[in-house]
């Protein structure tokens, strides 16, 4: 750190996790050094046509390759480590994390082809690792996922705490409690905690957010009462909500299926580390499932978020392979709506009850609690690290803000708190906190094996075929411009062309004079001929039908 003594002022730059809820990724430069945390994914909004997954914009990384030092993660959840894959394509630097977390980032990099060249580095809870230059505390937290930890960077101006995802659970499900002590301590130093980036999930709820604990009460006293078989989707990297479920499961004598890629994978990884514990004589192959009575199987499943193609859903439409649902089966849905889902969870729900399930959600039962703090969590957090300047992190807007306001009713000085955005150069001096020149930290689409190859444009046409469907038209002609066959129309998503003879017949019909206008004027520019069908085909269907699909001229010279 001697070297690192000699700089003035700690740049930390969020590149994801800002405005909205996924791909969290920030760096931290020190002098010519630069930290990575984590590289997480975002699930597209419905208005992504065709995407698969959003990343964070790695150009500034890339353009500074040379002075990343490494990556820190803080645990395991895909808007944490989903990017990381991706992020791996652009440079090889060591990765450092705890033993499950990098467990299931080594799945992500077995299917990339990446595993043999990368350099993952486990650490423990508790421990402290140098990247390059820069000392990293690795600090337990409880979460929704096992092995957490929030983060101390040590910088010449104090220690920056980073704790994204986080609650005080006093009664964890692995007996492992949050860290009080090493944040006290820290707070307690001397110069003390330069700043604190803290988790706003749930900064509008009051209170203290419910131990693990109380969903394995519920769950325990619902097995209880079920006479048919139980089929319970979760979050398929809560994995001490999948031991809660099998230890149900063992009290009532019944065998245990898993279903679904996420949750086979998981478990398989939790298993090996040591994480889950399943006796071998209670898992059952879900192709064996029909060979047990009702009353002795327990069907654990992903699809907690009404995904379309995910095993809960499918059963629910009934075309799953191996399992569908019938009456007087009980299906627990053992997770909260992430935004922008309730739709389709709501829409899986109805198909639940109407193939006769008994449908225990969160709403109706107390079969989920959160992973993130409340208001409570929130403010201990402030009064343990006492931090000189606070930085609201992992929220929309409206959770950053509210955060903030939290943060000042708790004693930080309003001028020393700050909401980022995206691409914000944020650097601390001695004396102050101040924004500096932004960086580019926009959304990157994934969509199959394509990576930042669709943009606007594309999601604008696929938009629009969506909407209106599309128009082709095919002419031949002579080098002179001479019409030799067509113009023929094909449409798709358009309309039903055995109800609509007459609308294409009469379209055909302008196409054919504006052409033989154009052929008297002897026009044989491409661009002028498309124009011209574009124009013809655009006034007439928008007279007509009041739609405007997408026109696409093809012209062929022979």
């Amino acid at each position: 750190m001697s070297k690192n003594n000699r700089i003035k002022d700690v740049t930390m730059i969020p590149l994801g996790g800002l405005g909205d809820i996924g791909k969290n990724m920030y760096l931290v430069e020190i002098g010519d050094e630069i930290l990575i945390i984590d590289a997480g994914v975002m699930f597209p909004e419905d208005d992504l046509l065709g995407i698969d997954l959003v990343i964070p914009d790695f150009s500034y990384v890339r353009e500074n390759s040379d002075r990343v030092k490494g990556i820190v993660l803080t645990h395991g959840h895909e808007d944490h480590i989903g990017a990381i894959p991706y992020l791996l394509k652009e440079l090889n630097v060591p990765v450092y994390g705890t033993r499950l977390t990098l467990g299931l980032l080594e799945g992500k990099l077995k299917e990339h082809n990446l595993l043999r060249d990368s350099r993952l580095k486990v650490v423990n809870p508790g421990r402290s690792v140098s990247v390059g230059n820069i000392k990293v505390d690795f600090i337990r937290v409880n979460h929704s996922i096992a092995d957490t930890c929030a983060l101390a960077i040590h910088t010449p101006l104090g220690p920056i705490i980073y704790a994204s995802d986080f609650k005080f659970d006093q009664t964890p499900i692995d007996g492992e409690v949050a860290d009080f002590h090493k944040l006290a301590e820290l707070g307690d130093s001397k110069p003390g905690v330069l700043a604190l980036f803290s988790d706003s999930t749930n900064v509008e709820r009051e209170g203290f957010t419910m131990s693990e604990q109380v969903v394995g009460n519920t769950i325990d006293e619902i097995f209880r009462g079920a006479r048919e078989r139980i089929v319970v989707a979760t979050f398929a990297s809560n994995i001490h909500r999948v031991q809660q479920i099998v230890n149900s499961a063992c009290k009532y004598n019944r065998k245990v299926a898993f279903t679904g890629r996420s949750m086979i994978n998981n478990v398989e990884i939790a298993r090996n580390l040591g994480y889950l514990t399943i006796p071998e004589d209670m898992i059952v192959n879900i192709r064996n499932c029909s060979d047990l009575p009702d009353n002795r199987l327990v069907l654990l499943t992903t699809g907690s978020q009404g995904e379309p193609m995910a095993a809960l859903t499918r059963m629910a439409r009934g075309d799953h392979y191996h399992i569908n649902i019938r009456n007087g089966d009980t299906v627990i849905i053992s997770a909260s709506a992430i935004p922008g889902n309730e739709k389709l969870i709501g829409q899986t729900i109805n198909q639940l009850f109407k193939r006769g399930a008994n449908v225990i959600y969160e709403d109706v039962s107390g079969v989920h609690v959160s992973g993130h703090a409340s208001q409570e969590e929130l403010k201990l957090m402030l009064n343990l690290v006492k931090p000189r300047y606070f930085i609201p992190t992992h929220g929309e807007y409206r959770h950053l803000f509210r955060h903030a306001e939290l943060a000042k009713s708790s004693g930080i000085p309003e001028e020393n708190i700050y909401i980022a955005d995206n691409g914000d150069r944020i650097i601390f001096t001695e004396n102050e906190i101040k924004q500096g020149e932004s960086v580019n930290a926009g959304h990157i689409f994934v969509d199959g094996l394509g990576v930042g190859d669709v943009g606007n444009i594309v999601l604008r046409d696929r938009r629009l075929l969506s909407e209106d469907g599309i128009l082709i038209v095919v002419v031949t002609i002579d080098q002179h411009g001479t019409i030799l066959s067509g113009p023929d129309i094909v449409t798709r998503g358009f309309v039903y062309i055995r109800e609509s003879e007459e609308l294409i017949a009469e379209a055909t019909s302008r196409l054919e004079e504006a052409l033989k206008e154009c052929e008297k004027n002897n026009v044989t520019e491409w661009s002028v001929l498309k124009n011209k069908i574009r124009d013809t085909l655009n006034d007439y269907i928008y007279k007509k039908i009041k739609r405007k699909p997408m026109i696409l001229p093809i012209i062929m010279q022979v």
